[in-house]
């Protein structure tokens, strides 16, 4: 396992990130794959390649595209102006299906085949059963181009049942859920898995014998946090976390223990949204404090430095 960062900025350039990465002392990171492609168009593969290589950085994985500035707001958004994902109309999804083969191709060529998105845990128009279906239906041919390309798709489930409040209808919202829906889009050919992120597994009452359950090949990404502490469950809020290590709320430890176990050899990238810790910090700073956390956590855990 590596330290990866993912900076929580659209208009910070992949440039820019690597600087960061590197002056903080993360192993990997996570990149805009539409940005790296319009690298290449304009320089070209090698360029690319270069970039990584010199910082000493690797690409921990990318974010499968879609509009997820609107995704983040937990809202239905209107689809007309977005280019291309798997959650608007059919139009979107096919646009995202003809771009797709050229973005693995480039994650191939980089050395990076981990991808993820997320899953939104309730729906207005879909009850439980149709909404299951309906992201098989989608997300189906998605796996099947990543596979051409030995990338795999990791999917993250959201737990906290605040993000469910006031919805007409409940979807997966726990570990047990979304691999169930692993194995109905492919079949078990190990193309898609979990993005395991501890503060979802925390808050669906996940237990460290659940991930030592998984087969390291299940888990293709990793995020990491901590939870405010003195909040009951059922009241945290999904966009106000804590750096991780800092509460102790959640088991970290013991989650990146089971990890270790597993044989999982991937990112580990904090996703900290909503900390006051990291309140008025640079994003420099932000970088370094959670890199210092993972540290540290690396340390208690007795994990080997990559």
């Amino acid at each position: 396992m590596y330290k990866n960062l993912r900076v929580d900025d659209p208009k910070t350039t992949v440039i820019e990130g690597l600087k960061i990465a590197k002056a903080t002392g993360y192993e990997g990171i996570e990149v805009n794959m539409e940005e790296i492609a319009q690298l290449v168009q304009e320089r070209s593969i090698d360029y690319v390649k270069s970039l990584f290589s010199d910082a000493g950085i690797t690409i921990g994985g990318w974010l499968l595209p879609s509009a997820w500035k609107e995704d983040y707001k937990y809202v239905s958004p209107s689809w007309e102006d977005v280019k291309f994902t798997w959650r608007g109309g059919e139009r979107q999804l096919q646009n995202l299906l003809k771009a797709l083969p050229d973005f693995a191709k480039i994650g191939q060529e980089l050395g990076c085949g981990r991808v993820y998105t997320w899953i939104l845990t309730f729906s207005d128009e879909m009850d439980y059963d149709d909404n299951f279906r309906w992201h098989v239906e989608r997300l189906h041919p998605v796996v099947d181009i990543l596979r051409d390309f030995n990338c795999r798709l990791g999917l993250e489930w959201q737990a906290p049942k605040t993000l469910r409040k006031g919805r007409k209808y409940e979807f997966i919202k726990d570990m047990k859920g979304t691999l169930e829906l692993c194995r109905e889009i492919e079949a078990g050919r190990g193309s898609v898995g979990l993005l395991l992120d501890s503060w979802h597994w925390y808050l669906s009452n996940g237990t460290l014998e659940d991930i030592r359950k998984l087969k390291a090949q299940q888990v293709v990404y990793v995020h990491i946090c901590d939870a405010p502490p003195g909040i009951p469950m059922d009241r945290q809020i999904d966009l106000v976390r804590s750096v991780p290590g800092e509460t102790g709320v959640i088991d970290l430890i013991g989650f990146l223990k089971c990890l270790e176990e597993i044989g999982y050899d991937g990112p580990v990238t904090p996703s900290v949204p909503g900390s006051k810790t990291l309140e008025g910090l640079s994003l420099q700073e932000e970088a370094q404090v959670n890199c210092n956390a993972l540290v540290k956590l690396w340390q208690a855990a007795g994990l080997e430095a990559k």
